[in-house]
């Protein structure tokens, strides 16, 4: 397997990051969203290096076939593991591209370490800027809708995942927009993760606040969401990214749910290599 070491956990427990690296020419890093692995970018990693791309995707720690230590779910850290990850590989001219949660990774490691070998990034159905509700923040989620997640991994976390899964894709009973064996392959791709890391990156995509860390991004930015997204809903999410980052290319996609990745592939690959190769 590919792995890198990216750290110590408790004890002196070696922290490795899986990851895959298929094809050849200027480097594209997927960053997975919650709660799933990198294998969510099946579409992707099958298209981008057609197109003359090298595609690396990962598993964030605690996630998939990655290390799963009882610490270190905060962005601060994931930042840093994808600092790792770019300085091993002697990765150059990157176009980082975050689905979801893997927005605030894009969006804290452009600050964290000044966008060092990024090019361009790219934000899917993205949490950033700012998912809690608060004061200055009113388009946010109400805390309670966090918690009532957290405590519903903690009671069952299969049966909270069967669920969620539906949400991921707006499935209804007169809606299916993904098929039943596409339901059972994610809930497959999240079971596998600690479920430590799945809890604490609840707190972690809800909590953390980036829209300084957008203030600091100077490369050409892509924002794409679905109007449809009950997950991320893009008034609290893509729209004000898109806003925080005027320069930003923004593509709305009509009727998309959270999981565009897979119902809306064919656009969204076109969008990503008409934006990587322009």
């Amino acid at each position: 397997m590919n792995t890198i070491e990216v750290g110590q956990g408790a004890e002196n427990q070696k922290v490795e990051l899986f990851f895959q690296d298929i094809g050849h020419g200027q480097p594209v890093v997927l960053i997975h969203g919650w709660p799933v692995s990198h294998a969510m970018w099946e579409h992707q990693m099958l298209t981008l290096p057609a197109h003359g791309l090298r595609v690396i995707a990962y598993d964030r720690r605690g996630f998939g076939n990655s290390s799963k230590p009882w610490e270190g779910y905060d962005y601060d850290t994931f930042a840093d593991d994808l600092k790792a990850l770019l300085d091993q590989l002697d990765l150059q001219d990157v176009v980082l591209v975050g689905f979801s949660m893997g927005g605030g990774e894009v969006a804290r490691y452009m600050s964290r370490h000044g966008g060092a070998r990024v090019k361009k990034v790219a934000f899917i159905s993205a949490v950033t800027p700012f998912m809690r509700k608060t004061a200055d923040n009113p388009d946010g989620v109400d805390d309670s809708v966090f918690q009532q997640m957290i405590d519903g991994l903690k009671k069952d976390r299969p049966d909270f995942l069967n669920t969620f899964g539906k949400h991921f894709f707006n499935v209804g009973m007169l809606r299916h927009p993904v098929s039943d064996a596409t339901l059972e392959w994610t809930r497959g791709l999240a079971l596998p993760a600690s479920p430590k890391a799945t809890i604490d990156c609840v707190r972690a995509f809800s909590g953390t606040d980036f829209r300084e860390d957008l203030k600091s991004i100077s490369v050409p930015v892509l924002v794409v969401h679905g109007d449809a997204d009950q997950t991320v809903p893009i008034k609290a999410s893509g729209a004000l990214t898109a806003k925080a980052l005027p320069g930003a290319q923004y593509k709305v996609y009509d009727g998309a749910p959270h999981g565009l990745y897979i119902t809306h592939k064919d656009d969204l690959n076109r969008d990503l290599v008409s934006f990587i190769k322009g």
